[in-house]
């Protein structure tokens, strides 16, 4: 299968704190990689070097040319609304405005975004922002999907929603990698990705949400 994001021996340093030490993996179309570990193990610094946005110490990341990066914090604009982020993001993209609605109406409605919301992003709850985020990120129809904690303030209908549509964009043929701390969902993927503090790391298989 095409591999889609191939990390090879990247190393990250933080005022001489190791976080990723020669840390290396490989993700194909069609699979899902669940990255896990405590707090300051360097799962978000991994996500945003994958995505292009920090540079690695050491190392090489190759990717493919289009990425859909969703982050942890909201990257949104308060004084715009949830339809007119599906513009800007999508002219940004190359689409029109009526492709970036259509496409962002099919990604509000499976994320449960209330449909009579034109409200400006100031407005809104953390957990229906995060939903504008995830969507937005998800506007590019990449073959990579990076999720940093997507979910959060999720409702549960929604967190389920997102959980069970990892198998969707394996199926379409993404592949995919999600920072997360929910183990009993491991068995979702088809690899995990372990961060220990001090930057040690290790690949393993997921099997009913166990590390193995």
């Amino acid at each position: 299968m095409t591999v889609v994001l191939s990390v090879k021996n990247v190393s990250k340093t933080f005022r001489r704190r190791t976080v990723l030490n020669d840390v290396s993996f490989d993700v194909r179309r069609g699979e899902a990689v669940a990255v896990v570990g405590e707090n300051g193990a360097g799962k978000t610094t991994l996500l945003r070097i994958c995505a292009g946005l920090l540079a690695a110490e050491s190392g090489t990341v190759a990717r493919s040319e289009r990425v859909a990066y969703c982050p942890q914090e909201p990257g949104l604009i308060d004084q715009l609304t949830a339809d007119e982020h599906l513009r800007y993001v999508g002219a940004g993209l190359g689409l029109s405005a009526t492709a970036a609605r259509g496409r962002g109406a099919a990604l509000f409605n499976w994320l449960r975004f209330p449909s009579d919301e034109t409200g400006t992003v100031r407005e809104l709850s953390m957990g229906t922002k995060q939903k504008i985020n995830l969507a937005l990120a998800l506007l590019a129809d990449a073959p990579l999907i990076l999720l940093d904690e997507p979910y959060q303030g999720f409702d549960r209908g929604t967190y389920d929603n997102f959980w069970n549509h990892i198998a969707d964009w394996r199926a379409a043929g993404a592949g995919v990698v999600v920072v997360t701390h929910m183990l009993a969902e491991l068995h979702r993927v088809d690899r995990v990705l372990e961060l220990r503090t001090g930057g040690s790391w290790a690949l393993n298989g997921a099997e009913r949400g166990v590390l193995r």
